[in-house]
């Protein structure tokens, strides 16, 4: 064999090893998935104290972040009973919130799926969920719940004000639940403050403090307390809508509860609606309050910040009334460019929903990370809008990144 054969055969033998090389890495790649990196903790508890210990700390978002420098912004790791993909990457969990119902269906921990009720909004799907946020959303959007909401918040508010002296202590968050509260209720389910709005405010507090708690239904768990707390709701918010579908005036819903009695579908059940109407409390109760409090917060160690949303408003409140309109509307609020950045860079820092899960209903692949049939995934929005990588100084408090 001369030297031109043996160099071609030899060319010749390499180039199929490369091509079988690369088909075998290929088919590799389609058989056996790989998973994110992480771990799964301990047997049945997984990670679960651990999330929750960080969760209740004034750095949640540490388990988050020391999990992220380890195995990168996806990882795997064991939450609530689940194996989960845990997601702190903002592509793969716009991909995953935007997937529909044939990809990722809701699936939340045990505690708070029992607590939420099985028709509850965030774990239903399909059509009837489409149908009661679409019922709901046009709602809110109506002017006349604009309306109502911003005549209630200053009513409310300029009474709590009336209670407030100067030689004692004024507690920010309790004010802002008590307000809040009020107003969320009586768009809901038109009631007023008085006997029934204490009881449920009451019932509410002892319901909610179980959302995040240990899958432990046995008397005297802190679930079981929440349960029996959402049962005395429920039989309150049942006999309201009973009240009100003797005398249910269609053309004219004055609250969310006769908008969803007013569609006159068989789907929306007393049941149906009763469990929703308690999930739309949570805001007033939890998110909200927490969210003014913490606006407070944040002005109050940025004087600057403080100064300007004060003209702002100060120089907004001198054109009414020269107009002679004392009361503000919702276009009001908006026509403020500073403060709705403040609002902005308040729910940024205050993250007052950390995430949303979602259970896998086939074997998905997102930017290269595998996600397995029937595992939970959790895209966590803390450590995005935290992300260094996504903002400059993004624990700092600055309102001004949003002009």
């Amino acid at each position: 064999m001369d030297n031109c054969t043996g160099n071609l055969l030899a060319t010749a033998i390499l180039l199929s090893a490369i091509i079988f090389y690369r088909k075998l890495k290929l088919l590799s790649s389609y058989t056996t998935p790989r998973l994110p990196l992480g771990t799964l903790g301990w047997p049945f508890l997984g990670e679960t104290l651990d999330f929750i210990s960080c969760a209740y700390s004034d750095r949640p978002e540490t388990f988050m972040d020391k999990r992220r420098l380890i195995y990168g912004k996806v990882f795997k790791s064991h939450i609530f009973g689940n194996p989960t993909i845990v997601s702190t990457d903002a592509e793969v969990s716009r991909s995953i919130l935007q997937s529909d119902e044939k990809t990722f269906v809701p699936s939340y921990p045990r505690s708070l799926t029992e607590l939420m009720g099985k028709s509850s909004v965030l774990l239903i799907s399909g059509n009837l969920q489409r149908r009661i946020h679409g019922l709901i959303g046009a709602f809110c959007k109506s002017s006349h719940l604009k309306a109502q909401i911003t005549c209630d918040m200053q009513k409310y508010v300029q009474e709590s004000m009336k209670s407030w002296s100067e030689d004692h202590p004024v507690y920010i968050q309790d004010q802002a639940k008590n307000i809040a509260f009020q107003v969320l209720v009586k768009a809901l389910i038109s009631l007023d403050p008085g006997q029934d709005m204490e009881f449920l405010k009451k019932q509410f507090q002892e319901f909610i403090a179980g959302l995040m708690s240990l899958p432990i239904n046995v008397p005297g768990s802190r679930l079981y307390r929440s349960l029996q707390a959402r049962k005395k709701m429920v039989n309150l918010i049942h006999r309201i809508i009973q009240d009100k579908r003797s005398s249910l005036d269609s053309s004219f819903p004055k609250d969310i509860a006769e908008i969803l009695l007013s569609d006159g579908s068989q789907q929306l059940t007393d049941d149906v609606i009763s469990d929703n109407i308690i999930d739309l409390m949570i805001p007033g109760e939890d998110s909200v309050p927490v969210l003014m409090t913490l606006a407070i917060k944040y002005l109050s160690d940025c004087p600057t910040a403080l100064q300007q949303l004060t003209d702002e408003n100060l120089r907004l409140k001198r054109i009414k009334e020269n107009l002679e309109e004392p009361l503000l509307c919702w276009r009001d609020y908006l026509s403020l460019p500073f403060t709705q950045n403040v609002i902005t860079e308040t729910l940024r820092m205050g993250n007052i929903i950390i995430g949303v899960m979602r259970k896998a209903t086939k074997d998905v692949e997102i930017k290269g990370h595998f996600i397995p049939k029937g595992w939970c995934v959790f895209t966590y929005f803390r450590s995005i809008h935290l992300d260094e990588d996504a903002y400059d100084s993004p624990y700092q408090f600055n309102p001004w990144r949003w002009q």
